[in-house]
């Protein structure tokens, strides 16, 4: 009888702290497919930006939605850094932009030592403002230009010191870079490591120091999470108090390459790879996550053109703000 008491007594003080996730009688909100494909990223004032069908969409601050042209085409990740400019991934004319306060653009990087990128995915940037993005390449693989010294092909990661001043961070290191954040203090890089149109390719989170130079210790690989057989992670982001938001998963499987043993929606992990919750997405696919508002404690979610948000306990860390 006592180990039952003690049993029951042990669980009351796991569950009193369990981590305080989201707002009292927070919900899942929709907003309808308004073309959020990938690319969550929030400006303090203007609203939300996403990416998807080509194009660029900002949701206002009023809740209006607006088209937002963008030279050379679509683009994928999205990020607004500590000076306000909208940072893009194009992985149609295979380069990272960044708009100018005054609308001008900047190509930031369109080459590694003269070969074309695969397609710029994602992005994060450091605290001394150097920016990583990941280049995959889903789908068709030929025309494929950067390869290792072996005439392998390279998906890789890479780090933009200055426009035109491109380092190679990451190159075989893991199978398919997607998701890429930066830690606070730079003191890890988390890769999204998702081969999902292959039978047994990675699905999973990982974690890396890194240097003060901005290169990785790939003796410090860690993984973080497996998503096993199912699709993999995507987009991230971490909140204050160090725990990661991750898109992931898949409610209808696709044979043979993708199961739903692991559901659509966004995982919520501890900095050390415990799966504390999920917010359960009813459309597929789950790509990627933002926080915004005025408190940062809105967690929006793209997921097959629709928009959806939930709020959330703790704010967000958020590109702008120094790290």
């Amino acid at each position: 009888m006592w180990k039952l008491a003690l049993a029951a007594v042990l669980l009351a003080c796991a569950c009193s702290q369990a981590p305080q996730l989201f707002e009292p009688d927070a919900e899942l909100a929709p907003y309808g497919d308004v073309g959020a494909g990938e690319g969550p990223a929030w400006h303090p004032e203007k609203g939300l930006y996403f990416s998807g069908g080509g194009r660029v969409t900002l949701r206002t601050l009023s809740g209006e939605i607006e088209n937002v042209e963008l030279p050379g085409g679509g683009a994928n990740g999205l990020m607004i850094d500590p000076q306000m400019r909208l940072v893009a991934c194009q992985p149609g004319a295979k380069r990272v932009i960044r708009i100018e306060r005054d609308g001008s653009l900047t190509v930031l990087a369109d080459n590694y030592l003269g070969a074309k990128f695969n397609s710029p995915n994602d992005l994060t940037i450091d605290s001394q403002g150097r920016i990583y993005f990941s280049d995959p390449r889903y789908g068709n693989r030929d025309g494929m230009e950067i390869r290792d010294p072996v005439d392998r092909m390279v998906e890789g990661v890479y780090r933009i010191d200055a426009p035109g001043q491109v380092v190679q961070v990451i190159v075989h290191e893991v199978d398919r870079p997607n998701g890429v954040l930066v830690s606070p203090n730079d003191e890890y890089l988390y890769v999204a490591d998702n081969n999902n149109d292959n039978v047994g390719g990675a699905r999973t989170l990982w974690r890396f120091n890194l240097n003060d130079d901005g290169s990785i210790d790939p003796a410090t690989k860690k993984m973080i999470f497996d998503w096993q057989d199912s699709r993999g992670p995507d987009g991230l982001e971490m909140d204050q108090s160090g725990r990661l938001w991750v898109a992931g998963g898949r409610n209808e499987p696709v044979p043979p390459n993708e199961t739903n043993t692991f559901g659509a929606g966004v995982y919520i992990l501890s900095p050390d790879g415990q799966l504390l919750d999920t917010i359960p997405i009813p459309q597929d696919e789950t790509t990627n996550v933002a926080f915004g508002d005025e408190d940062l404690q809105t967690l929006y979610i793209t997921a097959g053109g629709s928009l959806w948000s939930m709020r959330t306990a703790v704010p967000g860390l958020v590109s702008y703000q120094s790290r």
